[in-house]
Protein backbone atom coordinates (compact mmCIF):
# COMPACT_ATOMS: atom_id res chain seq x y z
CA UNK A 1 0.00 0.00 0.00
CA UNK A 2 2.41 2.30 0.90
CA UNK A 3 4.19 1.90 -2.82
CA UNK A 4 1.17 2.32 -3.99
CA UNK A 5 0.85 5.84 -2.27
CA UNK A 6 4.26 6.87 -3.24
CA UNK A 7 3.43 6.47 -6.81
CA UNK A 8 0.38 8.56 -6.63
CA UNK A 9 2.66 11.32 -5.24
CA UNK A 10 5.38 11.03 -7.60
CA UNK A 11 2.52 11.63 -10.63
CA UNK A 12 0.83 14.06 -9.37
CA UNK A 13 4.47 15.51 -8.51
CA UNK A 14 5.56 15.52 -11.99
CA UNK A 15 2.25 16.51 -13.25
CA UNK A 16 2.18 19.60 -11.20
CA UNK A 17 6.11 20.18 -12.36
CA UNK A 18 5.46 19.92 -16.24
CA UNK A 19 2.26 21.87 -15.88
CA UNK A 20 4.26 24.61 -14.52
CA UNK A 21 7.18 24.36 -16.82
CA UNK A 22 4.38 24.13 -19.58
CA UNK A 23 2.58 27.67 -18.47
CA UNK A 24 6.29 29.12 -18.19
CA UNK A 25 6.80 28.85 -21.74
CA UNK A 26 3.60 29.60 -23.16
CA UNK A 27 3.54 32.64 -21.37
CA UNK A 28 7.19 33.03 -23.25
CA UNK A 29 6.40 32.46 -26.74
CA UNK A 30 5.25 35.46 -28.72
CA UNK A 31 1.65 36.70 -28.58
CA UNK A 32 0.10 37.12 -32.23
CA UNK A 33 0.95 40.28 -33.53
CA UNK A 34 -1.43 42.94 -33.39
CA UNK A 35 -2.52 44.45 -36.42
CA UNK A 36 -0.91 47.47 -37.69
CA UNK A 37 -2.71 50.95 -37.01
CA UNK A 38 -4.90 52.61 -39.49
CA UNK A 39 -2.83 55.52 -38.83
CA UNK A 40 0.67 55.98 -37.65
CA UNK A 41 1.83 56.47 -33.57
CA UNK A 42 0.01 59.29 -31.94
CA UNK A 43 2.27 62.05 -31.52
CA UNK A 44 2.42 61.83 -27.46
CA UNK A 45 4.34 58.48 -28.09
CA UNK A 46 6.87 60.47 -30.28
CA UNK A 47 10.01 61.79 -28.34
CA UNK A 48 11.81 64.62 -29.11
CA UNK A 49 13.63 63.40 -31.75
CA UNK A 50 10.99 61.64 -33.56
CA UNK A 51 11.77 58.07 -32.32
CA UNK A 52 8.96 55.77 -31.13
CA UNK A 53 9.18 55.58 -26.65
CA UNK A 54 5.74 53.34 -26.61
CA UNK A 55 7.42 50.12 -25.88
CA UNK A 56 10.36 51.60 -23.53
CA UNK A 57 9.75 50.70 -19.87
CA UNK A 58 12.29 51.92 -17.10
CA UNK A 59 15.13 49.20 -16.20
CA UNK A 60 13.97 47.24 -13.25
CA UNK A 61 17.35 46.15 -10.82
CA UNK A 62 17.46 42.44 -10.70
CA UNK A 63 17.76 42.54 -6.61
CA UNK A 64 14.20 44.01 -7.29
CA UNK A 65 12.88 41.64 -10.20
CA UNK A 66 14.01 38.49 -7.32
CA UNK A 67 12.05 40.19 -4.39
CA UNK A 68 8.93 40.53 -6.28
CA UNK A 69 9.49 36.90 -7.76
CA UNK A 70 9.63 36.38 -3.90
CA UNK A 71 6.79 38.11 -2.96
CA UNK A 72 4.47 37.78 -5.25
CA UNK A 73 4.59 34.29 -6.87
CA UNK A 74 3.16 33.22 -10.14
CA UNK A 75 0.85 30.45 -10.80
CA UNK A 76 3.35 28.62 -12.36
CA UNK A 77 5.55 28.77 -10.06
CA UNK A 78 3.32 27.84 -7.32
CA UNK A 79 2.30 24.43 -9.11
CA UNK A 80 6.36 23.57 -9.33
CA UNK A 81 6.50 24.45 -5.64
CA UNK A 82 3.75 22.05 -5.15
CA UNK A 83 5.14 19.76 -7.43
CA UNK A 84 8.63 19.34 -6.08
CA UNK A 85 6.94 19.30 -2.38
CA UNK A 86 4.63 15.88 -3.18
CA UNK A 87 8.01 14.59 -5.56
CA UNK A 88 10.02 14.81 -1.97
CA UNK A 89 6.71 13.23 0.08
CA UNK A 90 6.76 10.54 -2.22
CA UNK A 91 10.50 9.84 -1.63
CA UNK A 92 9.80 10.18 2.09
CA UNK A 93 6.69 7.40 1.30
CA UNK A 94 9.17 4.81 -0.98
CA UNK A 95 12.01 4.72 1.81
CA UNK A 96 14.02 6.61 -0.12
CA UNK A 97 14.65 9.48 2.13
CA UNK A 98 14.34 8.24 5.63
CA UNK A 99 14.54 10.13 9.20
CA UNK A 100 16.51 8.18 12.33
CA UNK A 101 15.74 10.07 15.68
CA UNK A 102 17.61 8.72 18.52
CA UNK A 103 17.89 9.47 22.22
CA UNK A 104 19.95 7.75 25.09
CA UNK A 105 19.61 9.07 28.52
CA UNK A 106 21.83 7.66 31.60
CA UNK A 107 24.54 8.58 33.69
CA UNK A 108 28.18 8.16 32.28
CA UNK A 109 30.08 6.44 35.30
CA UNK A 110 32.63 8.81 37.02
CA UNK A 111 35.82 8.95 36.42
CA UNK A 112 38.45 8.21 39.33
Amino acid sequence: MRDWIAVIIAVLGVLLVLAGATLILLRALPARPAPAPAAGPSPSVLSSDGSDTSDLSPAVPVGARISSAWKEPTAADRLIFWGVILLVLAAIAAGAITFNLGAAGGATPATR
